[in-house]
C-alpha cells in the first residue's frame, strides 16, 4: 500500500488510537470497563465524523481493527481445554449458546424488533460480551449501515453495563445459593459477558473459583467462531437475488480457528501470546472508538425500551439456564 493511502486513513485512525489510550488510562485509574469508556468518548466526538479528512480512517478502524482484534483472540484458546471440562459441562454450554441465541430471536420479535437485532444481542450475552457483538455485527447483513452501527454500539454499551452489574451481583446470588466453588466457577464463567468482569467476579470469591470462572469463559469465546460461521452462512443464504453476497466464510474467522489450532499444537512462547493478546485489545479498543464516533447519540436512543428489555431478559434468561442446569444434571466434577 502507498505512503498515499496510510495518509489519507492517518487522521481517522489517530482519533481512534487516542480514545483507545484515554480509556484504558482512565479504566486503570477509575475501575471502569475501558470498552464503555471508549464508546462514550467516540459519541462526545460524533462531529469529527462529519469531517470527510477523519472519516475515510475511522471507517478502517472500524472495519479492519475489529476483525485483526478478532482473530487475534484465537491466540487465546486451545483445544486442550475441552478436555479439561468433560463433556456435560462443555453440552451445557452449547446449549446455553443455542438456546439463549434462540430466545433473542424470539423475544425480539416479540419486542417488536428485528430478528437480526435479536441474533445480536442475543449472541453478545451468549458468547463473550462486546467481542461477540462486534464479530457477529461484522457478517449480518443489513441495509443501512448506520442502524447497523447504532445497534452494535448499542448492544456493545449495553451488554458492558449488565456485565459490570453481574460482577457485582452474582457471586452474592452463588453464596446466597451455597453453590461451591466449583460450580460458582461455573455459573460465573457461564453467564457474565465480558472477561475482565468475568476474572474479577471469579477472583473475588476464590483463586479455584476464578481459575474454573477463566476457563469456561474462554470456552465460550472459543464458540464465537462457529457461531458467527453459522451466522454468516445463514444470512447469505437469505439475501435477496442480485444482492453482493458476502463469503462463504469470513476471513478473520479462519484467522480465529486457524490461531487456535495453532495455539494447541505448538507450545507458542508466552511473549508471543502476550503481544498478540495486547495488540487484540488494543485493536478491538481503537475499533468500538471508531465506530462510537461514527454513531450519533440520539440516533442510539431511538432504539427504545423494548430493546433495552431484551437486553436485560436475554441475561437473566441465560443466568436462569445455567442455575437449572448445574441443579439438575449430573455434573460430576463440579460437585
Amino acid at each position: 500500500m502507498s505512503p498515499a493511502y496510510w495518509k489519507l486513513r492517518f487522521p481517522g485512525l489517530a482519533i481512534a488510537a487516542l480514545i483507545a489510550l484515554a480509556s484504558a488510562f482512565l479504566s486503570e485509574h477509575y475501575g471502569a470497563p475501558a470498552m464503555l469508556l471508549a464508546i462514550l468518548i467516540g459519541l462526545a466526538l460524533h462531529f469529527l465524523a462529519e469531517d470527510p479528512r477523519t472519516l475515510i480512517g475511522l471507517e478502517f478502524a472500524a472495519r479492519v481493527l475489529l476483525r485483526l482484534g478478532i482473530a487475534l483472540l484465537g491466540l487465546r484458546i486451545s483445544f486442550d481445554m475441552f478436555a479439561d471440562l468433560g463433556f456435560s459441562v462443555l453440552a451445557v454450554l452449547v446449549g446455553a449458546v443455542v438456546l439463549t441465541i434462540t430466545f433473542g430471536m424470539v423475544a425480539a420479535r416479540m419486542a417488536g424488533q428485528k430478528t437480526q437485532f435479536g441474533v445480536l444481542t442475543g449472541g453478545a450475552v451468549a458468547i463473550c460480551g462486546a467481542s461477540a457483538a462486534m464479530a457477529i455485527a461484522a457478517v449480518l447483513p443489513r441495509r443501512n449501515k448506520e442502524e447497523a452501527e447504532r445497534d452494535m454500539v448499542f448492544a456493545v454499551f449495553g451488554v458492558t453495563m449488565l456485565s459490570t452489574l453481574a460482577m457485582i451481583l452474582y457471586p452474592v446470588i452463588a453464596a446466597a445459593l451455597g453453590l461451591n466453588e466449583a460450580v460458582t466457577g461455573l455459573f460465573l464463567g457461564a453467564t457474565i459477558h465480558d472477561v475482565a468482569q468475568v476474572v474479577g467476579a471469579g477472583f473475588s470469591v476464590s483463586e479455584p473459583t476464578g481459575e474454573m470462572a477463566v476457563l469456561v469463559k474462554l470456552i465460550r469465546v472459543t464458540l464465537l467462531a462457529p457461531v458467527v460461521l453459522v451466522i454468516a452462512l445463514a444470512y447469505r443464504r437469505s439475501l435477496p437475488s442480485g444482492t453482493k453476497r458476502p463469503p462463504i466464510i469470513p476471513l478473520f474467522v479462519v484467522v480465529f480457528l486457524a490461531l487456535a489450532a495453532l495455539n494447541s499444537s505448538v507450545n507458542l512462547p508466552d511473549v508471543v501470546t502476550e503481544f498478540a493478546g495486547g495488540v487484540s485489545r488494543w485493536a478491538l479498543l481503537a475499533a468500538i472508538a471508531a465506530v462510537g464516533v461514527k454513531t450519533s447519540l440520539p440516533k442510539v436512543m431511538q432504539v427504545g425500551r423494548r430493546a433495552i428489555g431484551l437486553l436485560v431478559a436475554e441475561t437473566l434468561f441465560l443466568a436462569a439456564l445455567i442455575l437449572i442446569a448445574v441443579e439438575v444434571l449430573p455434573l460430576d466434577r463440579l460437585h
